[in-house]
């Protein structure tokens, strides 16, 4: 196979009928650690909507427990890439997400601006450091994907381009981004978990690279110093740099779905698996629910209690 085999292949699907097809295989094969990085920053953006991280900061899930949080969240969106809307675990996974947001009180339209960053954010993160670009077959792919996976998650008039995911998020940053002291918190929080994955001593290194990515609309809603020119320029070299090296690399033979990152290190019994169903938040009773949506005890066995245990392409 030759680098650009695969996105042959991509480009012979439809981008409707085959979105998680192409999604799929744009994430685990062409762009996974870049995906995993970008989805990382999209996630983050979303706390400089005052009301979408003041939520987060009542929730203490992204400041008490960062790790579980991020694993949760990683391992529920891998669970419908790796397996399709229509498969047990991908119900289960976007089951599991729904329950979590209808416990708490989220607008329509910060659940359609979070939707819209899982879309640009990775489109803009290829555009400066992957090793090709997407092409607008699979834009077009990406966007089907996570307007179906809005519906599924019942949010209303999620848009249907690229080009309207990027214009809802840049009307909505224009007109919400803003200081919150509590959503500062969890951006706090949230860097301080991405410093930890490395050795103590480089903390402050991560720190610095971290904040040198972000665009001046967040420095500013979170009231972060300006970083300097030369680390902006020094780590976004970096990244460019590491994007051509990949280019010069042998096309991804096996794929490698988000679960299994180093990142992940809230579950290290992998491969005995961890419950679908118990992933996530449980507000209220602390017991997980079972697939039928009863609650059932931390120990019960039933139709959800099995683990899942990955199949390997």
């Amino acid at each position: 196979m030759r680098r650009y085999d695969r996105l042959k292949h991509i480009l012979r699907l439809d981008p409707e009928k085959d979105c998680h097809e192409i999604y799929r295989l744009i994430a685990v094969y062409e762009f996974p650690w870049d995906l995993a990085r970008a989805l990382e920053v999209a996630l983050y953006r979303t706390y400089a909507v005052p009301s979408i991280g003041r939520l987060l900061a009542e929730t203490a899930e992204l400041t008490d427990r960062p790790q579980k949080r991020y694993d949760d969240t990683v391992l529920l969106l891998d669970a419908v890439v790796e397996h399709g809307f229509d498969s047990v675990n991908g119900r289960t996974a976007i089951r599991r997400i729904n329950r979590m947001h209808r416990s708490y009180e989220i607008s329509n339209d910060d659940m359609r601006y979070v939707l819209c960053t899982f879309v640009v954010m990775p489109k803009r993160w290829l555009d400066a450091f992957g090793w090709r670009r997407l092409t607008g077959h699979e834009l077009s792919a990406t966007a089907y994907y996570y307007r179906t996976l809005g519906r599924h998650m019942g949010i209303q008039e999620p848009p249907r381009t690229y080009e309207e995911f990027e214009k809802c998020l840049d009307d909505y940053e224009d007109a919400h981004f803003g200081w919150d002291e509590r959503a500062r918190q969890v951006s706090d929080a949230t860097l301080a978990l991405m410093a930890s994955w490395y050795p103590a001593p480089l903390a402050p290194l991560v720190r610095s690279a971290s904040t040198a990515l972000l665009d001046d609309s967040l420095l500013r809603a979170f009231r972060y110093e300006q970083p300097s020119a030369a680390t902006r320029r020094l780590v976004r070299a970096a990244l460019r740099l590491r994007g051509r090296g990949v280019r010069l690399m042998p096309p991804r033979r096996r794929p490698h779905f988000a679960r299994q990152n180093p990142e992940i290190k809230s579950y290290p019994g992998y491969p005995k698996g961890y419950r679908l169903a118990g992933l996530g938040t449980f507000p209220g009773n602390g017991q997980e629910p079972g697939e039928d949506g009863r609650a059932q005890g931390k120990g019960g066995q039933g139709p959800s209690a099995c683990p899942v245990r990955h199949i390997r392409a």
